[in-house]
């Protein structure tokens, strides 16, 4: 069976570095918010290009803590609007209703999956006082366009850039681009710790220091409470292995481009639609999602042919039961997407036979 995600083999890449870090921070006696993730914090910002990078226990986290601090800083209120695309993972959209804020539902490009300018200028308002822009699968949103238009209304930008590390535009990385960007480092992310994991990147001073303590129960100084904060920390043992992988990220998102690469120039079915890209970006392939009308007969056909296929994602934020009140909301793009789309392995360490081996199955479907 060709896996879709071999997390131990990609590991075990770096397994003695690893085990070195881990004894190292052992050894230490400190455990929490300490030199490890204070090295880490320092190369995901120079990484990225931005002054600043907090390191929080998960990508929701990261996402939530942020319009948490703005409203804090009074940028953000209770009821303002928050667009975001539909099509997204629901964690997305569950920061925005976390901090009492309405999620204004937007159809994604037909073509990217991500969000484009046209589309969010049609939803603009009053109350409309943050973009979250979702950088899918990869792949960077048009944050030129969006921060031209974010700009011009007076609109917060805020990247969800939890499947992008290392993605860019124009030679601007991901968490760059907007007033803040929140990062995932779940396992099987391009950047992925072993276990749960989260940073925020930011060029604001000022955002940065409240997250700073936000992250640490609201707290600058042991036993004094600021704000009213959470226990969301990023621990020495996961900023320590991060930082060994950071090194290695580049290295592995070109791998994952070759892959991509090789299944865009020879995957040749009319009953499979390639995945788009923007030229003027830098994608980095977290996930290869293809589409097709015969989605299921293809997972099944696959899978009994020793392929390993997910679908990201089955069911859309709006049609989730969590979210009842937005059910009935008319969503074509988005549920055609959610309907028809199918990823494939893009696994770092498949063999070029294992890759080829994909290729041939799917062109035979």
């Amino acid at each position: 069976m060709i896996s879709f995600l071999n997390l131990a083999k990609i590991n075990h890449q770096y397994k003695e570095e690893i085990k070195e870090a881990l004894a190292r921070v052992l050894d230490s006696g400190w455990y929490i918010g300490g030199t490890e993730l204070k090295n880490f914090e320092k190369a995901f910002a120079n990484y990225c290009g931005v002054k600043f990078a907090i390191g929080v226990a998960n990508g929701l986290d990261a996402l939530t803590l942020t319009l948490r601090a703005w409203k804090l800083m009074g940028k953000l209120n209770d009821g303002d609007k928050v667009i975001v695309p539909a099509n997204t993972y629901i964690a997305s959209v569950l920061a925005i209703t976390e901090n009492k804020l309405q999620p204004v539902f937007v159809e994604p490009d037909v073509d990217t999956f991500n969000l484009s300018a046209e589309n969010v200028e049609k939803h603009l308002d009053a109350n409309v006082k943050c973009i979250l822009a979702v950088h899918l699968y990869g792949q960077i949103c048009p944050m030129d366009e969006l921060k031209e238009i974010a700009s011009k209304h007076n609109i917060l930008v805020l990247e969800d850039s939890a499947q992008a590390h290392g993605a860019e535009l124009n030679g601007i990385k991901t968490g760059n681009w907007g007033d803040a960007s929140g990062f995932s480092f779940y396992p099987g992310k391009n950047l992925g710790a072993l276990g749960d994991a989260g940073m925020i990147t930011t060029n604001d001073p000022e955002l940065a220091d409240i997250l700073t303590a936000l992250r640490n129960y609201g707290s600058f100084k042991k036993y004094e409470n600021t704000y009213v904060g959470v226990n969301s920390r990023l621990d020495e043992l996961q900023a320590a292995v991060l930082n060994i992988k950071l090194a290695h990220l580049d290295s592995e998102n070109n791998r994952r481009r070759d892959i991509a690469s090789y299944y865009r120039t020879h995957i040749n079915n009319n009953k499979i639609k390639l995945p788009k890209v923007n030229n003027e970006c830098e994608h980095v392939w977290h996930l290869f999602v293809v589409q097709s009308e015969h989605r299921d007969e293809l997972q099944k056909y696959l899978r009994e042919n020793g392929i390993e296929t997910l679908i990201h994602y089955p069911i859309p934020p709006h049609k989730q039961r969590a979210y009842s009140e937005y059910n009935d909301l008319s969503m074509p793009v988005t549920e055609m997407i959610h309907d028809s789309v199918l990823s494939l392995p893009i696994d770092t360490t498949m063999s070029n036979e294992d890759i080829m081996k994909v290729v041939t199955v799917i062109n035979a479907f």
